[in-house]
């Protein structure tokens, strides 16, 4: 998925924050969102390492930072239930942002060229409520960071962290928290072209993307006064860039859905400003045997069935959308378990908790997922 813009937008954001001290995201000090996505675009990229072409993926090395590209995240999501069958949504979020290509010797201990951003949203749906925050902090003194043997990613408190050949995931804002594990259930999966996922024609124009698609997860969600005992599935995606939108991109959509047969479906569809999809979208089907086949935007039809307007922004958002794969002969409606899943936490999007229902090959087909979008309302 092209996340590649948010996290320049979070670049811009996180550069704010820097200049106040790097205060967290807290009810003290709210961070609004103020920056568009086509604004943020154009911060410099000479002297950052570019994605040109296919390249071996190695652990654990890989898992953690790539400091020569400019902009990289940790993007984990997931379903979860209680043994009654109550439903929450989670999303943490880990980006690291460069603010120069080579560090600048200096003496102090503060001194960085890298800014990490973390994102953390639980959706309560029994409870019709949504949750977001954000923190940023500079990668000195501890106060942020990642490494890849022991993994950890951090911002402050909230962490992914390698524990017992799992990952553990801890956040807490307020009286709302999670504590889960995460492991693989499947071998990862490389998007694009051998991991190498192309958003438009420039060299260049690319990141390196893996994900795992379906990780069972286990452990506590705090809403308020209670602690909910969960388990369910998350998705992680991890990409590292140094690129941007194409000039005619203005946002995307991305659907990353686990069906009840077992196989996943990742698709992004870059939005261009007349309208149309842009040809570099794309996504990936992957086989409940963790087989993937790559999917090209010809491969996918995407079409909105409702719309939601954000008491917040103002902003119109889709809502509902049937999603068709016609060469698997599978088609999906996919709809939101909250309408109102928008983040403004520096910068603002609609990412949130789906449910997923349909048809493949004659046959009911059922899941769910997380879908995003970004760029509307700018």
């Amino acid at each position: 998925m092209n996340r590649v813009a948010l996290a320049v937008v979070l670049a811009v954001a996180a550069a704010a924050v820097a200049a106040f001290a790097l205060w967290p995201s807290s009810p003290r000090h709210p961070i609004q969102a103020t920056v568009a996505v086509r604004e943020a675009l154009a911060e410099d990229r000479a002297g950052f390492a570019r994605a040109l072409a296919p390249r071996p993926v190695s652990f654990p090395e890989d898992h953690g930072p790539h400091p020569d590209f400019r902009t990289e995240w940790w993007y984990y999501t997931g379903n979860l239930t209680t043994a009654a069958g109550r439903h929450v949504g989670f999303q943490l979020t880990f980006f690291r942002v460069a603010l120069s290509p080579e560090e600048a010797p200096r003496a102090s201990a503060w001194a960085t060229r890298q800014l990490y951003v973390a994102h953390f949203a639980v959706t309560d749906t029994a409870g019709g409520r949504f949750h977001a925050a954000s923190r940023a902090s500079r990668a000195a003194l501890g106060l942020a960071g990642a490494q890849a043997a022991p993994f950890r990613v951090w911002v402050e408190r909230w962490s992914a962290e390698g524990e017992d050949g799992a990952t553990r995931l801890r956040a807490q804002e307020g009286d709302v928290a999670i504590d889960l594990a995460v492991s693989p259930a499947k071998a990862v999966v490389l998007q694009g072209d051998r991991g190498l996922s192309q958003k438009g024609p420039e060299p260049g124009n690319a990141s390196l993307y893996y994900s795992f698609t379906r990780m069972p997860a286990r452990g506590t969600v705090r809403l308020g006064a209670e602690t909910l005992e969960v388990a369910g599935e998350a998705w992680m995606d991890r990409e590292w860039s140094t690129s941007a939108l194409g000039a005619a991109v203005e946002g995307w959509d991305w659907f990353a859905v686990q069906l009840d047969d077992g196989r996943e479906l990742m698709v992004y569809q870059l939005r261009r400003r007349d309208g149309t999809m842009d040809p570099f979208s794309a996504g990936t089907l992957v086989a409940a045997d963790g087989t993937a086949r790559r999917l090209e935007a010809a491969d996918v039809r995407i079409e909105p069935l409702a719309h939601w307007t954000s008491p917040h922004s103002g902003v119109r958002y889709p809502a509902r959308w049937r999603v068709s794969v016609p060469s698997a002969e599978l088609q999906l409606e996919i709809e939101p378990r909250l309408a109102d899943q928008e983040l403004r936490v520096g910068t603002r999007y609609w990412e949130g908790a789906v449910a997923v229902a349909g048809s493949s090959a004659g046959r009911p087909a059922a899941g769910h997922g997380y879908v995003e979008l970004v760029g509307y309302g700018e």
